[in-house]
């Protein structure tokens, strides 16, 4: 079965003998009306337990939770909203939300993220605004991180630990609105310049875009990672630099050399070949003169060999 499938009937079974289980209580301290639950600001410091299971909304922001149990929060599959911001999550793994196939809100933002595997977000295929801002050490993005996230239309990646990021990575979110982008510590090279380009022919227009800047190289530094597609075509594409001009010098005098031996060869060559001919041509000139002289001989022999009066001698 695909990740993307949603849960399967097993799935299902097992959520409805834990609700049998866990009833519509309340977590201690936090507050449920209405299926929706908020635990904000109360000191946890990992995922509550006896959440009801019809829960739409899910409020677990300012807390200390450092982690989210796929098991847990799996059961809530009427789940639609998740606000986990400013907690100490420190990594997403693939399973985490394999049974909130229905969410469309989530926040990740102000943890202490790490690292996101590359499925982590593959069940979510209903998400419309995911928020992973102010985790500054999340340092990359695997290219499969949003592949299966196709409804996705905000996406807010401000103050990470990006430097660069695979333009693969947001290629299927063919109706993304609104990308943020500022606060990263991108390095604009030549491995950056297919997702500059892609900002570009994307028409995506960050609304920070002019806070969304480079750090690196010198001569890019400050620039908007949104116009930096065009210059690091010429840097990466035309631009040479001085090894470059030396090696071209190099095979330049490599391919005159040779062409210059080449020619003297050829000029070589084509000189022996001449001389051979002349020689072919004087030697069967000079055996055709004799034939002459031969055939002429046969035909008017000599006077000794003659008759009076140099007259061929009648028999």
């Amino acid at each position: 079965m695909s990740l993307a499938s949603g849960p399967g009937p097993g799935w299902l079974l097992f959520s409805f003998g834990m609700g049998l289980v866990s009833g519509s209580k309340c977590p201690h301290n936090c507050l449920c009306q209405a299926q929706e639950v908020n635990c904000t600001a109360m000191h946890l410091t990992e995922y509550p337990p006896d959440i009801p299971l019809n829960t739409r909304r899910l409020y677990l922001n300012n807390n200390r939770i450092t982690s989210l149990p796929a098991m847990h929060l799996g059961l809530l599959s009427d789940l639609v909203y998740l606000d986990c911001h400013n907690n100490r999550i420190q990594e997403v793994m693939d399973y985490t939300f394999i049974g909130v196939f229905r969410l469309i809100y989530l926040d990740l933002s102000s943890n202490n993220l790490t690292s996101i595997s590359p499925f982590s977000f593959s069940v979510l295929s209903n998400l419309v605004q995911l928020n992973l801002a102010n985790n500054p050490h999340l340092s990359s993005l695997d290219k499969y991180t949003f592949a299966n996230t196709s409804s996705l239309r905000y996406l807010d990646l401000r103050n990470t630990g990006l430097q660069t990021l695979d333009h693969a990575a947001l290629h299927h979110l063919a109706v993304l609105q609104t990308l943020y982008l500022s606060g990263n510590p991108w390095k604009c090279n030549c491995s950056f310049m297919d997702f500059a380009i892609y900002l570009i022919v994307s028409h995506l227009d960050p609304p920070d875009n002019e806070n969304a800047t480079c750090v690196e190289p010198t001569e890019l530094a400050g620039w908007p990672i949104t116009r930096v597609g065009n210059p690091l075509r010429y840097m990466c594409l035309t631009h040479l630099d001085r090894q470059d001009y030396i090696f071209l010098l190099l095979i330049g005098f490599c391919i005159f050399a040779a062409g210059t031996v080449a020619a003297w060869l050829t000029g070589m060559c084509a000189g022996l070949y001449q001389n051979a001919r002349r020689r072919a041509s004087e030697d069967e000139a000079e055996a055709e003169a004799g034939h002459r002289v031969e055939v002429t001989g046969r035909i008017f022999p000599t006077k000794e060999r003659s008759g009076q009066g140099g007259f061929p001698q009648l028999i």
